[in-house]
């Protein structure tokens, strides 16, 4: 007995402290601490607005389910912005104050959803609300990036889960509201997300201001200690070949322009599988919920363990077979439940969530890693910008696409998408290989070798 007692001792400390542990004491300490609540503050208000907006916009203001889709489409176009102007700003200005005022912006912009009515002044306004969405997620991806340092798939997992917790805190909250049903309870949500920024604002300015550290990511990455640290990344620094401007890095570009199908699953998880059960199969429509539960736990419970398991260059390519693999079979499973009986049925799109689940686990990992690798340290500010791009184009292509294109071909379809999308990943995988040994040329530093020999040596 007392020999099993230290194995499984062991094997828990093999496995590392757990997500509250590491939540306490998460990688950057204080100031990622700090940043983590902040988010999860940030995403509780997202989460009311997530669950509330259009049933406010229906009810309060009267607009019609046109308008309401033109008026989301348009701000959702209007976000795309948001990545890049951040990533360009914060090459330029210190990210703390940055940060605040997407907050601060989002806070003014809401307070103006309340007051107005009409869909002419709403149009701005929300869009508006959207780029500052997009300009501060990026800004905490730059974040997480300068206070964690080379365990920064640890903090992204850790932010995931305080995300995702955020949310169904909101989601919940919302559900109270939404019950009440009054003009007032409406308001009210959007209230409270508004004033969720003016907390997260608060929190934000509380942090340090942290800058990219090249010399350190440089002498980590190759062991040279010293004035050779700031050589080397002079060297680094003073590459032509190595263009400062991810527009004219044709490279990144095919990673940014790669990833956008490879955000797919978002669309699949929050438009696919509920239209798909609704329509087209005989499941009970009361199961649609089931599906936000399951990723919510999932993404809570295993993100920090799949982050463990996509850490260095070579094991964050390897996922991106793996997130192939999985919307594959997730796809065929779509496809099959039309043929099925109705509790048949229930149970292939439950399990087709908790597949495009755990593909937008290996997606979560992989898409922000690479982005970070694939960046030249001294102008990721920028690239990171770029690279956001890809989840704000997939938020706005990826609905039609779904219900134009993929659900009007019926089961074909879902198959065909399921195929695309795993040739996708291993073409992205090839690319991003391809990227990290053009990296590894002798003129390229030895930032660049480093990388590249780990993504060629065999995993571990």
């Amino acid at each position: 007995m007392r020999r099993t007692g230290r194995s499984e001792g062991e094997r828990a400390s093999a496995r590392g402290p757990g997500l509250l542990a590491q939540l306490r004491n998460p990688p950057g300490g204080r100031n990622a601490r700090i940043m983590l609540l902040a988010l999860s503050v940030d995403r509780t208000g997202s989460g009311l607005w997530a669950a509330s907006s259009v049933l406010y916009l229906t009810f309060v203001t009267h607009l019609s389910a046109q308008q309401i889709g033109v008026l989301l489409g348009a701000a959702g176009v209007a976000g795309i912005a948001g990545s890049p102007l951040a990533g360009r700003l914060a090459g330029r200005f210190p990210l703390r104050p940055l940060l605040v005022g997407c907050h601060l912006l989002r806070l003014v912009t809401l307070a103006l959803v309340l007051r107005c009515s009409g869909f002419e002044a709403l149009l701005p306004v929300v869009a508006v609300t959207y780029l500052g969405d997009r300009a501060a997620k990026t800004l905490e991806m730059l974040f997480a990036t300068r206070a964690a340092g080379e365990r920064r798939a640890a903090y992204q997992a850790l932010s995931r889960s305080a995300a995702n917790a955020g949310y169904g805190v909101g989601a919940g909250i919302a559900a109270v509201g939404l019950a009440v049903g009054t003009t007032d309870a409406y308001r009210a949500l959007i209230l409270g997300n508004a004033l969720s920024f003016a907390v997260a604002a608060v929190l934000v300015w509380r942090t340090g201001e942290l800058r990219e550290a090249v010399t350190v990511e440089v002498a980590r990455a190759t062991g040279v200690a010293g004035a050779e640290v700031a050589s080397s990344a002079a060297v680094a620094s003073r590459n032509s070949a190595r263009p400062k401007s991810p527009w004219r890095d044709r490279g990144y570009l095919r990673f940014v322009l790669l990833d956008i199908p490879m955000n797919l699953d978002d669309s699949v998880l929050g438009v696919g599988l509920p239209l798909w059960l609704v329509n087209r199969t005989s499941a009970p429509h009361a199961l649609v919920p089931a599906f936000l539960v399951i990723n919510t736990v999932l993404v809570v419970v295993l993100q920090l363990a799949v982050s463990k398991r996509a850490e260095g260059p070579h094991r964050t390519v390897r996922t991106l077979l793996l997130y192939g693999g999985l919307m594959f079979v997730c796809c065929a499973l779509l496809a099959g439940a039309t043929r099925c009986g109705t509790w048949t049925a229930a149970a292939v799109l439950l399990a087709a969530a908790v597949l495009v689940t755990l593909a937008e686990l290996m997606r979560s990992v992989s898409s922000w890693e690479l982005a970070v690798l694939l960046a030249p340290p001294e102008a990721r500010a920028a690239y990171l910008g770029v690279a956001g791009m890809s989840q704000s184009i997939q938020k706005s292509a990826g609905p039609p696409l779904l219900t134009g294109v993929v659900m009007a071909a019926g089961p074909a379809g879902w198959l065909v998408l399921g195929t695309a999308v795993a040739g996708l990943a291993v073409a992205q995988r090839r690319a991003c290989t391809q990227r990290f040994r053009t990296l590894a040329r002798p003129d390229r530093g030895p930032r660049g070798r480093a990388v590249s020999e780990e993504c060629s040596s065999p995993a571990p």
